[in-house]
């Protein structure tokens, strides 16, 4: 499976619903750079879901002109780097960010996402 287009396409398709469930059930997204008012951390899929239903009523991603796999030497972890372009919905203003993420599979799932994001964009969106 090649995980981060699958991932990315879902976001496209703004399918929050397919998105989540390629995290395992008892999966984390974790945010080391979450700005106050922001979770560092969401556990479980569930969560996870709860967490991004409204995504796509926040920002309108219509793109990712980058994307970049890094392999590791353990073959459950990856590193992805990627941009995204799109609009903010309350604002109409557009949207770019770039993002890196270290990501730990089991049994094909996503274990643990760790998304390393530009917090002032958080003022951007919110």
């Amino acid at each position: 499976m090649d995980l981060i287009p699958k991932a990315l396409q879902l976001l496209l398709d703004k399918d929050m619903i397919g998105f989540t469930g390629l995290w395992a059930e008892d999966g984390v997204m974790e945010f080391p750079f979450a700005p106050p008012g922001w979770p560092a951390r969401v556990d479980g899929r569930a969560a996870i879901e709860d967490y991004l239903r409204g995504y796509p009523e926040m920002l309108d991603i219509q793109g990712f002109p980058k994307q970049v796999v890094h392999r590791t030497t353990d073959p459950d972890v990856l590193i992805a780097e990627f941009d995204a372009e799109g609009v903010v919905v309350a604002t109409g203003k557009p949207y770019r960010a770039s993002y890196i993420a270290v990501i730990t599979t089991r049994d094909g799932e996503i274990a643990h996402y760790r998304d390393y994001w530009n917090p002032l964009l958080a003022q951007e969106i919110a």
